[in-house]
């Protein structure tokens, strides 16, 4: 069973795709009327091209292997990595790749280098989200981010070992169909029964920052103006 059947409005994909992932945290809270959202990633991730616009889309989700050699048939492999291409194709869009690598914390393989950069971007998702490797960094395509759990030079015995089926990431669970925003920060999930309200809370959560942004990065800033506006602050935020 899928989440996320419904497309974005084009005004909230675009501003998603402009700010970054702790912001959009912030703005969940905003939506949510209360602190202590959790839907995110645990610990520091490694990101492809630090500075690249977020990862935004629906998941397409996956589980792979590479430690050691696949037990199966080779045709059995080929099948399933054909099949995988296929999902991934697939999906409403918005989409993004989550792919979690079972051999973690030991994972070898680099299922996220030139080739499926090059494939996955040209079957049209937005980018990947993993606890696996990357690998080939300095010829990756632009425009397609890959978050990773880390960075390294092979790609092991790398095979397909789950297609569709709920994923976990560095802490985050991912059902395929959820809604993902990722950036070198981390990743996190978007309740499906926040994304109405989401535009308006991100817009909350940037104008409620600007009491003190504005003030404190201005010539002249001292305690006294900190006094002035920390209180609107307070009062602004979740």
């Amino acid at each position: 069973m899928e989440s996320g059947e419904a497309t974005l409005p084009d005004d909230l994909l675009a501003l998603l795709r402009e700010v970054d992932t702790p912001t959009v945290c912030n703005a969940i809270e905003v939506a949510e009327g209360r602190r202590g959202f959790n839907r995110f990633t645990r610990g520091t991730m490694q990101h492809s091209k630090p500075g690249d616009p977020p990862i935004v889309g629906f998941a397409r989700t996956a589980k792979i292997a590479g430690l050691t050699p696949p037990k199966e048939a080779a045709e059995v492999i080929r099948a399933r990595r054909m099949e995988y291409f296929h999902s991934m194709a697939a999906g409403v869009g918005p989409t993004a790749v989550v792919v979690e690598d079972i051999d973690y914390p030991n994972c070898i393989a680099g299922w996220w280098g030139e080739v499926h950069v090059a494939v996955h971007k040209g079957l049209g998702l937005s980018g990947a989200v993993t606890n696996g490797v990357m690998r080939d960094l300095d010829v990756m395509d632009e425009g397609f981010p890959v978050l990773a759990g880390s960075v390294g030079p092979s790609h092991g015995f790398v095979h397909v070992v789950e297609i569709g089926n709920p994923v976990n990431v560095f802490g985050l669970n991912v059902v395929q169909g959820e809604l993902v925003h990722a950036d070198r920060h981390g990743a996190l999930v978007v309740p499906p029964d926040v994304i109405t309200q989401l535009k308006e809370a991100i817009e909350t959560v940037i104008a409620s920052e600007a009491i003190v942004l504005g003030p404190a990065r201005a010539p002249g800033f001292n305690i006294e103006k900190l006094e002035k506006v920390w209180a609107k602050f307070e009062a602004a935020r979740t």
